[in-house]
């Protein structure tokens, strides 16, 4: 993508968490830790998942797909943010920028997609137990793992088209420690009006939309728990949701937070602290989300560590 020539800006300088160095080299020893945990979890799971048959199911396929995600979702911020902390280079090109944007809306938006598919496979797996693999063969799973990837990248090159459309006139400092919309459309001078409604569409288009649909298939969900007998089958049906609806909650509401308030009410200072946990602290937690209680999941490791 080719800068427009209306910008006279040819990067930008990332102002990060803070200036103090002491504070910086505690921070670069925080986030190498929670950077080298994210990727051997992620890595981990990804190796049980395709090591053991038990494990071949559509959930775990799916499980295995949102662990790549959040590989990659994590490497896009994380080397540029510790690269940030030890340097006195605190600049990112423009070209960077705008391939950081890319990417990392690109796999936030499939991510998006992949929760909502995982909570139909939920739905599928409660109300047909008994005809789960033949309701949720590879060949669905396969498609909507394709079409989650699909409908992210190309809602990411609307986003970034638009974004890297506004004109940066001369003030390159990014209040942040990676490039994103809010300080990016801070940064920006001129008429911002048609590109908050391009915001408002792919918001409603990547977060709204599969709310809704994780919603439904929850309330189907419920209502099929609520037909069962018996407390235990009960408790065992929800317990198969459990791991979903914490990474739901956490990750659609930090992404509302930061993108579905009004622009009076942006705070760049605490955006910055949910941005890290949705960006950075999220993908370590998802292993530990899907494994924690997961007596498949540490049946595979034990078999693997002998």
């Amino acid at each position: 993508m080719e800068q427009d020539n209306n910008n006279t800006v040819s990067e930008f300088i990332m102002l990060g968490f803070t200036t103090d160095p002491v504070m910086q080299k505690v921070l670069f020893a925080v986030f190498l830790v929670v950077y080298t945990l994210t990727l051997l979890g992620n890595s981990s799971l990804i190796v049980l998942i395709c090591n053991d048959s038990r494990l071949h199911t559509p959930m775990y396929f799916f499980i295995g797909n949102l662990s790549f995600l959040d590989l990659g979702l994590s490497s896009v911020y994380t080397p540029k943010i510790l690269a940030t902390c030890i340097s006195e280079d605190k600049s990112i090109s423009f070209a960077g920028c705008v391939a950081q944007f890319f990417f990392s809306a690109a796999l936030d938006y499939t991510e998006c997609y992949l929760l909502a598919a995982m909570a139909y496979d939920h739905y599928v797996a409660i109300s047909k137990p008994l005809l789960y693999s033949q309701a949720m063969p590879l060949k669905l799973c396969i498609f909507f793992v394709a079409a989650s990837y699909l409908g992210g990248f190309i809602n990411s090159v609307i986003i970034t088209k638009d974004t890297f459309a506004l004109t940066f006139c001369s003030d390159n400092v990014i209040d942040d420690f990676f490039c994103d919309i809010p300080p990016l459309v801070k940064l920006a001078c001129g008429k911002k009006d048609s590109f908050q409604s391009v915001l408002f569409f792919l918001l409603t288009s990547n977060v709204i939309i599969p709310i809704v649909f994780i919603l439904a298939s929850y309330l189907f969900i419920i209502a099929t728990i609520l037909r069962i007998r018996s407390t235990q089958g009960r408790l065992k049906a929800f317990s198969t949701c459990s791991s979903h609806l914490i990474s739901v909650t956490l990750y659609y509401g930090s992404i509302l937070y930061i993108y579905a308030r009004p622009r009076s009410s942006y705070s760049l200072d605490r955006d910055k602290i949910v941005s890290t946990f949705y960006t950075v602290v999220f993908p370590m937690l998802n292993p530990l989300i899907y494994s924690f209680r997961n007596k498949d999941v540490k049946e595979a490791l034990n078999k693997l560590l002998k």
